[in-house]
Parts: structure tokens; sequence; C-alpha cells
């Protein structure tokens, strides 16, 4: 969730930890023949996906009609991060954007789709304005109803605002939009130093008015997403409120005192975070690999002694599993995720959900947005993360392997659930 990693200096201190833990495996009786047996083949494996050497069978090419309108809504994630600022140059490193750790990822076994090269877009940057309409023409184009920016704020200083500030001053990116508060602190996690905290999130009842007003420019936009009249707000971590009745309460209050009917907030079910209705929120939405839970099969695949922590996960294993789910109480928002990998972030203590493809990942799809439909009218959405999370292996944009096919799968889903 947070869009920062590693310095280099950082980087080349890590390093030195996962070698020496893969040379203390090796030295284990029987380590080395371990160690080749888990090896043969990876670096041939590497250089194929480094240089876009794909089973053609995987690429689909992009659509040339959008598919019809539902009552159902899919909300894609959007990740503001793919621009430099000063803080994380100070932090990362002059001009760092994500884009540097998605070029850095290596496999840790064979068949692990690493490193991921985008598509069409290229490696991007959000200070050029072509770049987010071409996502907007995209976006409409498979049955995206709307972005969801992560929206980042620390006590009246904002991060990351520039893609979302000027989606709103370009009027022609006529698409729908909401926002996320992504109200953490930021910290080195990726590095494993989560103590070294960057940018602090102290909540507050005079920042909960403070944000609030902030919030009002993007709200009053008639592209904002709306629900009986209410914009729509997530909630990232709810549960690091200090109290959070009593912020819902100055967030109503206040809403009514600028004009509007009311706000629609939403938590989400990250860290575990349940019981929004008894807060005073109106809705939950799921925030998968959050709320998932299946066996790890890490033994069961040959993997590279570089890698020294981190889960493998089976997400044939996953979409079993939410498949499985009936209707929710209250009104909880399905979320899916066409692939999860963040392996660009932790390079040797990955959590990777390994085997996703586009077919998987629509007959998900497919089943929240028939669970979705049990909520009231208005209030169907599905929430997909993530439009651009390449750090996190979590994108429905096109790369070079599959091409368009997960944006595909969204269409196809839908178009199935529209008979």
């Amino acid at each position: 969730m947070k869009p920062q990693s590693g310095a280099p200096w950082r980087e080349q201190h890590s390093l030195s930890r996962w070698l020496w833990a893969a040379l203390r495996r090796i030295a284990r009786p029987g380590g080395w023949q371990s160690a080749r047996a888990a090896t043969r083949g990876l670096h041939d494996w590497h250089v194929d996906n480094a240089l876009g050497r794909y089973p053609a069978k995987d690429f689909v090419p992009i659509a040339s009609a959008p598919p019809p309108p539902t009552d159902v809504r899919l909300i894609a994630y959007y990740l503001p991060q793919f621009h430099p600022i000063p803080e994380n140059d100070e932090w990362w490193g002059k001009g760092f954007t994500e884009w540097r750790n998605v070029a850095r990822a290596f496999p840790v076994y064979k068949g692990h789709y690493q490193p991921r090269l985008p598509g069409e877009l290229g490696y991007y940057d959000l200070r050029l304005p072509e770049v987010m309409r071409r996502q907007v023409e995209l976006a409409k184009l498979y049955g995206i109803s709307a972005f969801c920016f992560h929206f980042y704020w620390f006590g009246g200083k904002r991060l990351l605002e520039r893609p979302l500030d000027h989606f709103l001053q370009a009027s022609e990116l006529d698409l729908p939009f909401c926002l996320c508060w992504a109200n953490e602190s930021w910290s080195r996690r990726w590095t494993g130093r989560e103590q070294d905290v960057l940018m602090a999130q102290r909540h507050s009842p005079e920042d909960d008015i403070a944000v609030i007003r902030d919030l009002d420019k993007y709200f009053r936009d008639p592209r904002y997403l709306r629900i009986d009249g209410k914009p729509v707000l997530t909630i990232y971590r709810a549960g690091l409120f200090p109290d959070l009745a009593g912020t819902v309460a100055r967030w109503r209050a206040e809403m009514e005192r600028m004009g509007y009917p009311g706000i629609y907030l939403v938590a989400t079910n990250a860290f575990d975070f349940s019981g929004h209705a008894g807060h005073g929120l109106d809705a939950l939405s799921e925030f998968p690999p959050h709320g998932v839970s299946t066996p790890n099969i890490e033994g069961q695949l040959a993997v590279s002694p570089a890698r020294t922590g981190g889960r493998i996960r089976s997400y044939g294993d996953v979409v079993a599993a939410e498949t499985a789910k009936g209707t929710s109480t209250g009104v909880v928002h399905p979320g899916v995720m066409p692939a999860w990998d963040n392996s660009a972030r932790r390079p040797t203590s990955a959590q990777i959900y390994d085997g996703s493809t586009p077919d998987l990942f629509q007959g998900w799809l497919a089943h929240a947005m028939r669970r979705a439909a049990a909520n009231p009218a208005g209030e169907r959405l599905v929430f997909v993360n993530a439009w651009n999370e390449w750090g996190e292996g979590a994108y429905l944009e096109p790369d070079l392997r599959y091409g368009y096919a997960y944006l595909e799968a969204c269409a196809s889903a839908i178009r199935d659930y529209a008979k």
C-alpha cells in the first residue's frame, strides 16, 4: 500500500543479509546439492522473462468495443506514485519512483513471473498528461466504472497529490473517481525497518475537520462517485483512529455544514478490521490479499536459496476460497485482485500468490459481481486491487506477457453478468 522502497545503501545492506543467509543454507548438509537443484534453469527463466519471451497464447490483443453497463460497478484502486517527488528523492535517491523496484525484480523459482514488463503504457511518468488520458480510455473500453485514487494526508501535509490534482483540473478525463485515504504512517517497512518512520500519521478531532474540508474540492467535482448524492470516501485503516465513531460523527456534521446531503463512508477490511456498522460507517470493502487465508505452498517449490522469508500461496486456492463465499451481513463491497507478488519491493522475502491467470481472475470477479448484486440498488460495487500496483504485481494495465488479458477478463465478467 505504501508507495516507497529501499534507498541504494539499504539495498546493499539487504543484499548482504540475504547473501549470508543463502551461504548458511548452502553450508548445511546437502545444502549445495539442494541449492543447485533450486536454481537449475532459474537463470534462463529470468532471462526469458526479462527479454519478454512468453508463450504466444498468453497474449490478448486490445478490444474493439466496451461491455454493456450494469448495476454492479467495478472500482479500481489507482496508485499515484509514478512520478518523482522531493520527499522520495531525499529518502530513496534522486528520481525515485516505483519503476526502480519493478525493474529490479527477479524470479526465485522456475515459473515465478518476474520481472514484469509494462505493455503499451511503458514505464510511464504521471507528470505527462497523455498517460492519464490513455489510462482513462482503457478503463472505459473495458468497463471500469471509476478509479479510486489513494490519497495521502499527514496533518495537512499532502504527498503524491500531483496526478490526482491533474485529474481534477482535466475535466475532459470523463471517468468517475473517488478517494481512499491511506491513513497510515510511512516507514521503511519494505527494507525491514518499519520502526524508521518517515512521515507520521497523527489523528485528532482537529485533523478530522481539516482533512474533510480539504477533500471538499474533490467532492464537488461532477465526476466524483456518489451514492444517493453522497460522496464516497474509503478509509484504508479505520482501526487506527483513536475514536472512530467520534471521527465519523464529526465528518457527517461537517459535510452537512458544507451543504452536502451526507457522506458515504467505507472502511476496508485491511488488518482484520470489521464491525463497520458499529462505528457508524456505511459499508465495508474487501481489500485482498487482506482477509484471505490459504496454505503456504513454498515447500512444494524448488525455491532459490536467495529467498530468506515471506510466504508463497496458490492463487487458485484463493479463488476457490473466495468463490465459496456467500452473501455477507450488512453492506459489504466484494474485493478482488488480478494477482499479488511484491517481489519488486521485497526481492528476497516477498508475499507471492503463485499461478494467477486471467481465467482464474475472471471467475473470481464474476462471483464477486454476483455477491455485490445482493447489496441495495446503488450500492453494488466491486473494488479491484488494483489498476496499477506494479510493485505488488497487482495491476490491470497491459503488460508484455498477457497484453490486455486481465482487462478483457473484466469486460467478459461484465458481459456474463449482463446476460
